[in-house]
């Protein structure tokens, strides 16, 4: 057993490195050490992640003591693994057909009859090593080394919700409709991923899976556990129409419900989600006196507007989209009233990409997950887990304002914003990690040297990097693509980080951003600090980014910087 690693993954979160190799026992041990951590409830951790040979932990730099964190993970990691055998789940399979479309192909590949793979993947107890990709996705193994066919050379842009697939010797259930390249052999009726019950998925890593043939089975319901429906499901319903709300009469481009994201489920495969911009839109709901992670709305480039039901007291901050209330203007980081029937709308864009809208007493939408956060690619939270649309009706609290409609009592301005850089774009500092160990010295050079430009192919995931020329003039500089000489070899599915910059073959960055996925297949050579991800969350497609490496100490310091600034304010 080689000695555990702990490596940097940014200033807010650090990854424990177990024996790079897709193992039983070395997953076993990860998730020991995972339970190890979270019980001991150290102050300012948020999330702690086993993956197949890793643990990750996310916590609060300003409330976590870096040192004591370290101390405790590498204990856990030294200390004996608590036996855990996990729970058997028993899986009813439909196999073949229009369940199975590429049961056939996996057939041919193995050169064997459809009935014998059948008969293959229903023979062994598989392990459920981790859950990322989706919410409740489970990447269980070892498939039959006969069956492990490959992914497709072209994934699918819509696979059915319960497919069984297999992509080599992993076979897993998709929770719900969803692109996917893996061979599909068949589908289950069981519902892997439900938010509103408890618990949430139907899979936790360390368990046990049996995949059991439905032909001739009288009832496929078998098999599922803890699906008692969620109390906050009842206690959350949207209130009635003639409560306190906001109307949408047009949704602008994109714009989404947001609070402070969903803490504590990342381990299930739930992102976090959140604003792009938390300056942003902590700022915001100060202005209106509400707590820092109330729910406020986030506008992309293009505002919506609102109706106001009520009168409510409003703060816009982040990107200026020339707003105007009843016609009027009404300019950012200033709290504003709004009366009962009033209507703000957005214009053009002055600056920045992303708006944020804040209402006094907050957006009360269910809470799903402990969050109202939208995140589209899962369908959690919000309003149907989607983007607004004109005609919804967005729900809001009670004010925390005691002023009469037309009172012309003096609002004072909140905290200002940071000053930011060109609108062009925004240079971004990062700390090496965490797999900075597969690229060589020059990769580095490469990535502080080459201005980059944001795709349009980018959104709340992740930027997609198009290098640019060297900005430094030396005719010895790194080229604009990064070689596959500079990577060293492939990388098992680890955990992924905001502000994770990750290297895929092409050699183009790609910038993970607020919705990112909990896990993935990417090594990323460095992470984006806290306190500069709010610059990197107001850019837009054509933007461009420069990197410059910085230190922890330093990373701790621009953030406290932010921190007593906006307490200034």
């Amino acid at each position: 057993m080689s000695s555990p690693g702990i490596r940097d993954a940014g200033d807010s979160a650090i990854l424990l490195e177990l024996e790079p190799v897709i193992d039983s026992a070395v997953n076993a041990r990860a998730i020991s050490i995972a339970t190890a951590i979270s019980d001991q409830r150290l102050a300012g951790v948020r999330d702690v992640i086993a993956t197949y040979h890793s643990v990750a932990v996310h916590f609060d730099p300003l409330r976590c003591d870096i040192n004591s964190l370290r101390k405790m993970v590498g204990e856990a990691a030294v200390s004996p693994p608590v036996p855990a055998r996990g729970s058997l789940v028993e899986v009813p399979v439909a196999y073949g057909g229009d369940n199975g479309p590429d049961l056939d192909d996996v057939a041919a590949f193995a050169k064997l009859p459809a009935r014998a793979v059948i008969d293959r993947h229903c023979g062994p107890e598989y392990r459920v090593f981790m859950l990322g990709f989706l919410p409740g996705f489970a990447y269980m193994g070892i498939v039959d080394e006969s069956i492990a066919a490959p992914r497709k050379a072209t994934p699918r842009t819509r696979i059915p919700a319960g497919s069984v697939g297999i992509a080599g010797r992993q076979t897993g259930v998709y929770p719900r409709s969803s692109p996917g390249g893996w061979q599909l052999i068949g589908r289950t009726p069981l519902d892997v991923f439900d938010p509103t019950r408890e618990a949430a998925s139907l899979f936790r890593a360390g368990d046990r899976v049996k995949f059991v043939n439905m032909a001739g089975t009288q009832d496929a319901r078998f098999g599922i556990r803890n699906a008692q429906p969620s109390n906050q499901n009842a206690e959350s319903r949207i209130p009635h129409p003639e409560s306190r709300c906001i109307t949408i009469l047009k949704p602008g481009l994109f714009t989404t419900i947001q609070d402070g994201g969903r803490w504590g489920y990342q381990d299930r495969g739930v992102p976090v989600s959140g604003p792009m911009d938390r300056q942003a839109h902590r700022r915001a709901n100060a202005l209106v006196g509400n707590a820092a992670d109330v729910a406020t709305l986030e506008a992309t480039l293009l505002g919506p507007e609102l109706r106001f039901e009520q009168p409510a007291l409003i703060a816009l901050t982040g990107a200026d989209l020339e707003a105007a209330i009843d016609d009027k203007p009404a300019a950012i980081d200033t709290p504003h009233r709004v009366k009962g029937g009033g209507t703000l709308r957005f214009g053009a864009r002055r600056s920045d990409t992303r708006a944020y809208v804040a209402i006094d007493g907050g957006i009360t939408v269910p809470l799903i997950l402990g969050s109202r956060s939208t995140h589209v690619v899962s369908g959690l939270g919000g309003i149907e887990g989607r983007a607004l649309r004109a005609g919804d009706r967005i729900p809001l609290g009670p004010s925390n304002h005691s002023w009469r409609e037309g009172s012309s009592t003096h609002l004072r301005r909140g905290p200002s914003r940071s000053a930011r850089p060109s609108p062009a774009g925004a240079r971004l500092r990062a700390m090496r990690g965490p797999q900075d160990h597969y690229f060589d010295e020059s990769a580095f050079d490469w990535l502080t040297a080459t201005r980059f430009a944001v795709s349009p192919r980018s959104d709340r995931m992740g930027y997609r990097l198009v290098p640019g020329s060297s900005r430094i003039p030396n005719p010895e500089s790194p080229s604009t693509a990064l070689g596959t000489r500079q990577i060293r070899g492939a990388m098992i599915s680890d955990a992924t980080f905001t502000g994770g910059i990750q290297i895929p073959p092409s050699g183009e960055p790609i910038l993970l951003m607020a919705d990112r996925q909990t896990t993935g297949g990417y090594p990323q050579i460095a992470t984006v600090i806290t306190a500069d991800l709010p610059l990197a969350g107001q850019l837009a497609p054509g933007d461009w980014i420069e990197f410059a490496f910085c230190t922890r100490p330093e990373a701790i310091a621009a953030l406290t910087e932010q921190e007593e600034a906006f307490g200034a304010g």
